[in-house]
């Protein structure tokens, strides 16, 4: 109880701004992996001379560990291209393209997976490609991959504790930092711990609300 009061309670305005970054962080990655992932799906199935280019970019987000990535993005791209040239741009950046590669695949089945009836039924009637992407395929499939989109986010949160290794002051480094001033590892990693819990729990619990309002309001009509 004494650590409680004179570590946990004095230092929760730390755990609050290392909170507040970390979802500055995972907002900022999940926004840029949504792009770059529907941009590789997209050219990947529909730009066939780009084909080979997007796959090998897939696969490369998707088997390469998170944290090669990070180091990658913080030590090798500003020698690259002069970009980033902050570690919070390097944290969000590697963590949008490791999503970015397992996104991809969630679009391209969900795409892929939309009856095909439904896209000839939209030939017959002259839409445009454009307009049968948008109007036929793009909400259902969207339907379809919410559960998947919204596990991504899921694991993009827990990835982020992994840009405390490039000095990112989020929720992790400012538990680090707190233990390596107080040598209370216990009581203030179990305290973090907690705080993820609850942050993925509520966050899985009101994602799981949302996909089944979608699929209670849309489902019947996308059947």
């Amino acid at each position: 109880m004494d650590v409680w009061r004179s570590i946990i309670l004095k230092n929760l305005n730390l755990f609050a701004e290392g909170l507040w970054v970390t979802t500055q962080i995972c907002v900022i990655a999940f926004c840029v992996a949504c792009a770059l992932g529907l941009g590789a799906c997209l050219v990947r199935l529909y730009v066939r001379p780009l084909r080979l280019p997007a796959t090998i970019y897939i696969e490369f987000c998707r088997n390469t560990p998170i944290y090669v990535q990070l180091l990658w993005v913080n030590y090798v791209w500003p020698d690259l291209f002069g970009w980033p040239q902050s570690f919070f741009a390097a944290g969000w950046m590697a963590l949008a393209l490791q999503s970015s590669g397992y996104l991809a695949e969630t679009f391209r089945a969900g795409i892929e997976g939309v009856d095909r009836g439904h896209l000839q039924a939209a030939h017959s009637l002259g839409m445009s490609p454009f307009l049968t992407f948008r109007s036929i395929i793009l909400p259902q499939a969207l339907l379809n991959m919410a559960p998947s989109i919204m596990n991504q986010f899921l694991v993009l949160v827990k990835s982020s504790t992994l840009v405390s290794v490039i000095a990112v002051p989020d929720l992790m480094y400012q538990a680090m930092r707190l233990t390596a001033i107080w040598f209370q590892p216990i009581e203030i990693l179990s305290f973090t711990a907690f705080l993820y819990i609850l942050i993925v729990f509520c966050l899985s619990h009101a994602f799981k609300l949302y996909a089944d309002r979608l699929r209670g309001r849309y489902g019947l009509a996308m059947a």
